[in-house]
């Protein structure tokens, strides 16, 4: 009965928010104050139980890669597909995808957590399997020093019960991994990583102090290994043997993070169900077959999101602290591309944004940035003047910022660099001119 009357009043305040156009988590929000038990029951009769995915960046894309390779395997998969990464926005997204009586129609849930925001979940329900993806200096005002995440990602580790997989290239996260794997009776703990020559692609934040590719001192086997890059193709070393493959995912830190999810998927289906998932439904892939799947994922929305805007290519790309930005900037080439730099300094960006004077824009100069927008606009017009990176216009109003940027550049290619609530913001004005997925 309990189940039954929260699904009921989720839905009701689901369908009233629509209504007035009211934010996905607020049915959430609403369940979480009267019913705070009522995710904790409905995840726990799921024959796989819960993934968790935490971590600096690439939560949201890595999550949906795990999920369509579950998916491909045959599996039901419950997630928070929005992005909402807040318990309140898990608990909205069951409430939108259960039966009246509480019932998710699921096998396993994988689901993004907000680093800070998963310690009410994990005290709820203590994930089966988690991911551990990196730890960069990433909204300030909230956590403080990289640190004081990485003792959140550890409080994540230690409410795991059987599987946690780590990124072995990131000092904290891997010394999470280590600890985890010294306790008597934790999960079992395997790791991700890159090889040798792919450090310097991908810098973790000690790169900012120690220098390029600061290396770990003792680097351990990795159950999956990125080892080679190409245009929208990669290499993975797995069991001894390389597996090439194609990829509809943008970007390069997406390519690490595929190794993440290979990774995952794989600790998963050889652990299997917990129970009630008749023998005939359980998978039994083969590493080529995840591969494959691996290989038909798109990207998440925002995260080098595709879109077309009066027949012309629109990329948008999610940036949120260095790292991130600058594997942005080398992820996509700049000549012959219309840029837009859109940066907002709401809680769900970070208030702090003196992040972007340890990016290095000068691989923007040659074309230069034809808008700047956003409630920040101003700060990182003065940030690309520092770099010699010319700016057009700049203009703080998204929408107004967003037209004049399409009257301007009509017949080019675009891209739009964009914080959080700025890309939210942008695709809801795009979505009015072409096709967008609708996330919520």
């Amino acid at each position: 009965m309990r189940d039954l009357f929260s699904a009921l009043v989720g839905k009701s305040v689901r369908a009233v928010a629509r209504l007035r156009g009211g934010g996905s988590a607020l049915p959430g929000l609403v369940v979480e104050k009267f019913d705070p038990g009522f995710l904790g029951r409905v995840l726990g009769r799921l024959p796989y139980g819960v993934i968790a995915v935490s971590g600096t960046n690439g939560k949201t894309t890595t999550t949906k890669m795990v999920v369509e390779m579950l998916e491909a395997e045959g599996l039901r998969v419950f997630t928070n597909k929005t992005g909402s990464n807040f318990s309140r926005g898990v608990v909205a997204a069951a409430i939108q995808e259960c039966s009246i009586g509480g019932r998710l129609a699921a096998d396993i849930a994988v689901l993004e957590l907000d680093e800070a925001h998963a310690m009410y979940f994990i005290d709820r329900v203590p994930p089966r399997f988690t991911l551990l993806l990196n730890v960069l200096r990433d909204q300030l005002d909230r956590f403080g020093e990289i640190d004081t995440t990485a003792k959140l990602l550890q409080r994540i580790a230690d409410a795991t019960t059987e599987g946690l997989v780590v990124n072995r290239e990131d000092r904290l996260v891997a010394a999470i991994g280590e600890r985890t794997a010294a306790r008597t009776g934790g999960p079992q703990v395997i790791s991700f990583g890159l090889s040798d020559d792919l450090l310097a692609t991908f810098p973790s934040d000690d790169d900012f102090h120690a220098g390029p590719a600061a290396v770990l001192e003792t680097r351990g086997d990795s159950d999956v290994t990125l080892v080679g890059l190409g245009d929208h193709a990669a290499t993975f070393e797995i069991d001894g043997e390389r597996f090439d493959t194609s990829l509809k995912l943008e970007g390069l830190y997406n390519t690490f993070n595929a190794a993440a999810a290979l990774a995952t998927v794989r600790m998963v289906l050889s652990a299997g169900p917990l129970a009630g998932l008749d023998a005939e439904r359980r998978p039994r892939p083969t590493t080529a077959a995840l591969v494959a799947a691996l290989a038909e994922v798109r990207p998440a929305f925002g995260r080098g999101e595709q879109l077309e805007l009066d027949g012309q290519p629109l990329e948008l790309v999610l940036v949120k602290n260095p790292a991130g930005f600058r594997l942005g900037l080398a992820s996509f080439a700049a000549d012959g591309v219309a840029a837009m730099i859109a940066i907002n300094d709401q809680y769900a960006d970070g208030r702090d944004m003196s992040w972007l004077w340890d990016v290095d824009f000068g691989s923007l100069a040659g074309d230069g940035v034809d808008t700047v927008s956003g409630t920040r606009a101003w700060d990182m017009a003065l940030r690309l003047e520092h770099d010699d990176v010319a700016v057009g216009h700049v203009e703080e109003n998204l929408g107004a910022a967003l037209a004049a940027f399409r009257a301007r550049t009509a017949g080019r290619p675009r891209r739009i660099f964009c914080t959080y609530t700025a890309m939210l913001e942008l695709r809801k004005s795009l979505a009015e001119l072409t096709d967008v997925e609708d996330i919520w």
